[in-house]
């Protein structure tokens, strides 16, 4: 499969939400219960780190950083979002996603990264575990999903070795 990684466009948002809402409904990716508009969304999320794998017109999938804190101590730290297609799964384009987004991530003076992940997704788990993250914590029942289910989280982090900390 070829793609490249290229920045994410307010005109990938239809692709994009068609993959966050296939995410959304595994019940396991996110504790969202639905996709928000573009505009919410673009304000919520850090604009030099949305990354897009692009191949030709098609969005296979895609991450970025949302601000952990508005505080300015915290200004290098970011949420991770990642989310592939359903049809690209299991075939490395998670894994160059969040490798590009580390990249970037540093570029624009991100020092930590980190993630909430539910005990169940196993394979999020394993991605950022391969991509140095490494597990610091977890949240017990932290998050109850519209069918009543609790979910455990698991926190993780990877930190920077470019930005000096």
């Amino acid at each position: 499969m070829s793609y490249q990684m290229d920045f994410m466009k307010a005109s990938d948002w239809e692709q994009v939400k068609k993959i966050y809402l296939d995410g959304i409904k595994t019940g396991l990716a996110t504790f969202q219960d639905a996709a928000p508009e573009w505009d919410e969304w673009d304000q919520s999320h850090v604009k030099a780190c949305r990354i897009v794998a692009r191949s030709e017109d098609s969005i296979l999938g895609w991450a970025a950083l949302s601000p952990t804190s508005s505080r300015c101590c915290y200004k290098g730290i970011g949420e991770v979002s990642i989310y592939i297609s359903n049809v690209c799964k299991g075939q490395g384009v998670g894994t160059a996603l969040l490798k590009h987004l580390i990249r970037e991530s540093e570029d624009n003076g991100f020092w930590t990264l980190q993630s909430a992940i539910t005990r169940e997704n196993k394979t999020s788990l394993a991605l950022h575990a391969k991509c140095g993250f490494r597990e610091i914590g977890f949240r017990e029942k932290i998050a109850q999903m519209p069918d009543g289910t609790w979910h455990d989280v698991i926190l993780v982090e990877r930190r920077s070795h470019v930005v000096g900390i």
